[in-house]
């Protein structure tokens, strides 16, 4: 018997919100492009897991020199698929926190992940101590890859994710707050732009059915941001440090970014899934 829509959204755990959320796309419409970004998270997971392995093995060897080169490649998987990890409270404070979410700053027992990691390599400049942590750092990643494999995608979260990646960078990293010790914030960026691009890619169809001009100017505004990030690419692939970036192109970057947000934010309410 053939399926109803609402049926394989569900048969296909891609679906959890009442069928009346979808006024503007039809359910069926949205199966496609939501089952293609699971697998595309699944597979940033799968780099950030096994990338994420190879940083905190070099941690624990005392490999300072690998362990700093290896902490940017590693975090932009995760910054790519940042608004489904943050569907995960807990890991996403685990893995991803900044000192200011602490108290008591980097001292604080609970200042874990990333970043405490980024604070002894970068500014303390040493592996030291740091065994626990970057064990605790592979288990709270494998352990996002388990939930996000039983997951069922609210496809308002996904659609509504083009946005959050954006938002956070211009309220925030264009400041250089995210990585202060190491100043690799380009490579977030890059995650950023590259994670709100796939999903507007992936909507693309629906989204051109209800405003043709909009893609286009979302498109001119990814490619001006894309162009002053170009500038700063390294001959192995990735980017200067932040502190070299001019002034002017921090500025450069702030107007199409935010743009680029306020326009993303509109995407739910187009594709009817306010």
């Amino acid at each position: 018997m053939k399926k109803s829509p609402l049926a394989l959204l569900l048969a296909l755990g891609l679906f959890h919100a009442p069928l009346s959320a979808f006024a503007a796309t039809a359910p069926l419409d949205l199966v496609g492009p939501v089952s293609d970004y699971k697998i595309y998270v699944t597979a940033e997971l799968d780099e950030l897991a096994s990338k994420t392995e190879q940083f905190t093995a070099a941690v624990k060897k005392g490999d300072l020199a690998t362990a700093k080169k290896l902490y940017a490649p590693t975090r932009v998987h995760y910054e790519k698929i940042e608004p489904i990890a943050e569907l995960f409270n807990d890991l996403d404070g685990a893995i991803d926190s900044r000192v200011n979410d602490h108290e008591k700053g980097v001292k604080a027992e609970d200042f874990t992940g990333f970043h405490r990691l980024e604070y002894s390599l970068f500014s303390e400049n040493t592996t030291d101590g740091l065994g626990e942590l970057a064990d605790g750092l592979n288990k709270d990643v494998k352990d996002l890859q388990a939930r996000v494999a039983g997951l069922t995608f609210p496809p308002e979260k996904v659609v509504g994710g083009a946005a959050t990646l954006l938002e956070e960078v211009a309220a925030t990293k264009i400041a250089g707050e995210e990585d202060r010790y190491s100043h690799t914030d380009l490579y977030d960026f890059q995650g950023n732009i590259d994670g709100a691009k796939k999903i507007v890619d992936l909507f693309r169809p629906q989204i051109e059915k209800q405003d043709k001009a909009f893609t286009a100017k979302v498109d001119k505004n990814f490619a001006t941001v894309d162009k002053i990030l170009a500038k700063y690419k390294t001959q192995d692939g990735g980017f200067e440090t932040y502190d070299k970036i001019k002034d002017a192109d921090r500025k450069a970057l702030v107007g199409p970014v935010t743009t680029l947000a306020e326009d993303l934010s509109t995407l739910r309410g187009k594709l009817g899934l306010n």
